[in-house]
């Protein structure tokens, strides 16, 4: 109770100066939404209240504070993009009650040599794209005990604890679905009356990084080790039945995704709804002939705190535009703007890869991609690339544990230490932020 307190009393306190150092030169309603917003971030990074209520804050904040009213505030926790998650995260309830994840991570991993840098990079690559449909926590959660398994060497388990954190990161940027800040562009795409990126061509266009990533990531971890074979005795069970059934919802949910996907000027695509295409997928596996879900028994499952973020989200979002903040930072903003596109891209995605070490990515990406889409708005920079920078940027934090949620299971493990995961986090930090530089300047540019 009396830590809780303290908690609740330093966000308390950081709000209050905040609102002091702002109001001077902001208006009432600007102060009070940049104060409202670092008490719920502070909250948020050191759980003084749990995740959920946090969230939620905003309902009664932003109105008590007259930044949103009540309707405007509760509208983003109905947000379309929500939808899709909730029905993303039904198909990987599934995928764990039948045992699928363990299948597929076995005949994953028996692809690869049984080498240390062959079973480091198969536990790289495997959370990686489990992670791109499943969530990065969840995909750490189920592939890290797998990995402590395979060896003693505490030095060796480090690394392979760090290979499953840092592929959960790397390849939650591959799908929309993959992360929260990536739902989080596409909702705000939406309101701002943008084109949202198909899934298919978002898939398309981050494949080159994620796959550049991997390589590095799995390199840098292998060396210094000696080329010694691991017995990893994984069985290649045969699928069930019920395995099977979710095998079969998945694999006609990515035909969905990519038949409904338009490619311009050949395709216009289905024109169905995406959020809609991924909860009927969901929605399918409680019925039969599937029969997979039972609401009574996979009902407390539902990531509900996890929904409610998106929501706080999307309305921190909502008043940085109402309330014209996103257009004052904007200004400043600008002057970098006027640099070669390259040097702008640069600082932009430096300035969110190192605040995210921070911060909850999920927080600063929605208070970030309204204030650059006012930069680019009013510059030649292309809202959607200088977005979609900042998002991918978002999710590649690797140097503290309480970066991402992936890093700090890592850290639980026992076997990772901070000054041993910051220490391989700020070269991978470094890495990624030239990949994505490297990548938008070259390929992002023309294809968007």
């Amino acid at each position: 109770m009396a830590e809780q307190t303290k908690k609740i009393t330093v966000a308390l306190l950081l709000a209050a100066l905040s609102f002091a150092g702002m109001f001077p030169f902001f208006t009432f309603e600007q102060s009070s939404m940049v104060s409202i917003i670092v008490f719920m971030v502070t909250l948020w990074t050191n759980e003084g209240l749990p995740l959920a209520v946090v969230s939620l804050l905003p309902i009664v904040l932003f109105p008590a504070a007259g930044i949103l009213t009540t309707k405007e505030t509760t509208i983003n926790y109905a947000n379309p993009i929500i939808y899709l998650f909730l029905g993303g995260f039904l198909i990987a309830i599934a995928v764990e009650k039948t045992g699928l994840h363990k299948i597929i991570a076995n005949r994953m991993l028996s692809l690869f040599p049984s080498s240390v840098r062959g079973i480091i990079f198969a536990l790289i690559i495997t959370s990686g794209l489990l992670s791109s449909v499943l969530s990065n926590t969840t995909t750490t959660l189920l592939l890290l005990p797998i990995a402590l398994f395979l060896t003693e060497d505490v030095k060796l388990k480090m690394r392979l604890a760090l290979g499953i954190a840092y592929g959960a990161s790397i390849g939650g940027i591959l799908t929309p679905i993959g992360t929260p800040p990536n739902l989080i562009l596409m909702g705000i795409m939406e309101e701002m009356g943008m084109q949202a990126i198909p899934f298919a061509k978002w898939v398309y266009i981050v494949s080159p990084l994620v796959l550049l990533m991997f390589i590095a990531v799995g390199f840098i971890l292998s060396l210094g080790l000696k080329d010694m074979h691991i017995e990893t005795d994984l069985r290649k069970d045969p699928l069930t039945g019920n395995q099977k059934k979710v095998l079969y919802v998945i694999s006609g949910l990515i035909v969905m995704l990519l038949v409904n996907a338009p490619i311009k000027p050949y395709y216009n695509g289905l024109g169905l709804s995406e959020p809609g295409i991924l909860l009927s997928a969901g929605l399918l596996l409680f019925m039969p002939p599937f029969s997979i879900l039972n609401w009574m028994e996979d009902k407390d499952n539902i990531p509900y705190r996890i929904m409610f973020l998106f929501g706080a989200g999307f309305a921190i979002a909502r008043a940085f535009t109402e309330t014209d903040m996103a257009t004052v930072i904007a200004t400043y903003l600008i002057n970098f703007s006027q640099m070669p596109l390259l040097l702008f891209i640069l600082i932009i995605a430096t300035m969110i890869t190192f605040t995210t070490e921070i911060t909850s990515n999920t927080a600063l990406i929605s208070i970030m991609l309204p204030i650059l889409y006012k930069v680019a708005e009013q510059t030649a920079v292309s809202e959607t690339l200088i977005m979609l920078v900042a998002t991918i940027c978002a999710s590649y934090a690797f140097m503290l544990p309480i970066a991402t949620p992936p890093n700090a299971i890592a850290m639980s493990s026992g076997v990772v230490r901070i000054k041993t995961m910051a220490a391989y986090g700020i070269v991978f930090n470094i890495i990624g932020i030239v990949l994505i530089v490297a990548i938008a300047n070259l390929f992002w540019i023309n294809v968007i």
